[in-house]
């Protein structure tokens, strides 16, 4: 058996709610685009402003199993 091989995906999450909020819908998007999501990882947290509210950001690294 040959060892697994990941291709390595990067997306933005944002949510109006908080942090983890932005990666659960990074995440969940994810999964729709690949069935093969196996891991993630926060690369960056940052916020905006606009019109007046705030708006979380997360960026995520994925990595999806390759057949």
């Amino acid at each position: 058996m040959t060892a697994p091989v990941f291709k390595k995906l990067e997306l933005v999450g944002t949510s109006n709610k908080s942090l983890s909020d932005a990666i659960a819908n990074a995440v969940a998007r994810a999964k729709q685009m690949e069935p093969n999501l196996r891991w993630f990882e926060v690369v960056e947290q940052r916020g905006a402003v606009i019109d007046g509210e705030i708006q979380y950001q997360v960026t995520i690294s994925l990595g999806v199993k390759l057949e």
